[in-house]
């Protein structure tokens, strides 16, 4: 696509957002701004690093395992939200400066503008994604599971293990999307980790975000504001995001602090976390002013590990790459006319067997995870309290856990005698 047909189509998408009242999250922009990826595929950017994700285990200091969730979610954050961009462009310029103490900083000029981030499909209800990734070397290896628990709203659970280091997460969230300019996306809900061996737990954020660049043709996300990462062990890590503004500013910038939660009226630092989430950051020892960690993510170490899925033929008709086989086919060849087609047999499909449910009087069931009552999420409560955290559970039909259960005897086919095609 050249930059004038992308300019263009930007302009068209601004101006029907602008038609659009209230939540934007089931809405669907233009087929040529679709990422080949469904939303429920996005839980992949906690997984693809198994030995980041299983490194708290391996840590006998709590407040250096605080630093590690820390370093996780932060690894995170660029493949969970630079969507459809294969690999963020590195700065095309640097210049250094030295201040009057000595102290070398550098600024780098603005990434390409050439690659611009795409909306993921819209999952429907039922929609799964399972997936591996095994460090051989590092000898982790990371199973994921996500399922669309809900269509209106929009919901999407997701469970991630390391079962040999005895680490977990579970996440899910209701995405809200409006726009006033940006495109501002909400994300209701949250994420735990917890460590076997600490018996510890930690209470993990989704930040929100803004999609910028429709009036440079290059949309990307910026997440502003602060937010807390809050340790069982007795630790807060607290992250202020900003971006890049009109007079100066880094595009994704960040800092963070790590300090004792019974020092949160002076929040005295142990470590500080500073730079671009998207491209590095600096780790500092505040008690010795040392560095500890300069981190580079397009550095080889922290390339992500290839991702191990069923082949397309073998994977249940509910997996998310084989039901829409027939729409991410047609944006890998650029062909607009089979998206459409392909897109609108499944979701007519979905809308009948809706009507179907409705006349029988059956509620649809999730298949890995079940909802319970937030008053029962002691985990929240317990980190949560005094830090100004909500729970909002009213907003995301209660609390989504993972059915282990049902993972552990889980075979296919998921659902006999349905398809995301009909009953």
């Amino acid at each position: 696509m050249d930059s004038r047909s992308l300019h263009s189509r930007l302009r068209e998408l601004v101006k029907f957002l602008g038609t659009v009242k209230g939540d934007l999250a089931n809405v669907t922009g233009p087929p040529s701004l679709l990422a080949p990826c469904s939303v429920v595929e996005v839980g992949h950017c906690w997984a693809e690093r198994p030995a980041v994700f299983a490194a708290p285990a391996l840590e006998p200091s709590p407040e250096k395992r605080a630093l590690l969730v820390l370093r996780w979610f932060l690894m995170a954050l660029r493949s969970q939200l630079y969507i459809g961009v294969d690999h963020y462009p590195t700065p095309t310029t640097s210049t250094s400066t030295t201040s009057t103490d000595g102290t070398t900083t550098s600024s780098s000029s603005p990434p390409s503008q050439t690659k611009s981030i795409r909306k993921p499909l819209n999952a429907f209800l039922g929609e799964l994604f399972l997936a591996r990734w095994a460090d051989a070397e590092r000898k982790c290896t990371i199973d994921l599971v996500a399922e669309q628990v809900s269509h209106h709203p929009p919901i999407t659970a997701m469970h991630v293990a390391d079962r040999a280091h005895g680490v977990r997460a579970d996440g899910y969230a209701r995405v809200e999307m409006t726009f006033n300019g940006s495109v501002n996306i909400r994300q209701v809900g949250h994420a735990t980790l917890h460590v076997d061996r600490y018996d510890e737990d930690h209470l993990v954020p989704l930040p929100d975000v803004k999609v910028r660049g429709f009036l440079s043709g290059c949309l990307y996300p910026e997440i502003a504001g602060t937010y807390q990462l809050v340790s069982s062990a007795g630790f807060v890590t607290e992250c202020r995001f900003w971006g890049e503004g009109l007079i100066r500013g880094k595009r994704n910038s960040f800092e963070a602090r790590v300090y004792r939660r019974e020092d949160k009226r002076r929040k005295e630092p142990l470590f500080e976390v500073a730079g671009c989430w998207s491209e590095g950051w600096t780790v500092r020892d505040c008690s010795s002013d040392e560095v500890l960690e300069v981190v580079d993510l397009d550095a080889p170490e922290n390339e992500p590990v290839p991702m191990d899925i069923a082949p397309l033929e073998a994977q249940d008709p509910w997996e998310s790459r084989r039901a829409w086989a027939g729409v991410l086919h047609g944006l890998r060849v650029g062909d607009m006319r089979t998206v459409v087609a392909e897109k609108t047999k499944v979701e007519q499909a979905q809308r009948q067997m809706r009507a179907s449910e409705a006349r029988r009087g059956v509620a649809w069931e999730p298949l890995l995870f079940r909802s319970v009552p937030g008053e029962s999420h002691e985990v929240f409560h317990r980190l949560s309290e005094g830090m100004g955290w909500q729970l909002h559970h009213d907003r995301t039909k209660g609390v989504w856990k993972i059915n282990d259960g049902r993972v552990k005897t889980l075979e296919r086919p998921f659902r006999a005698g349905a398809t995301p095609f009909g009953y």
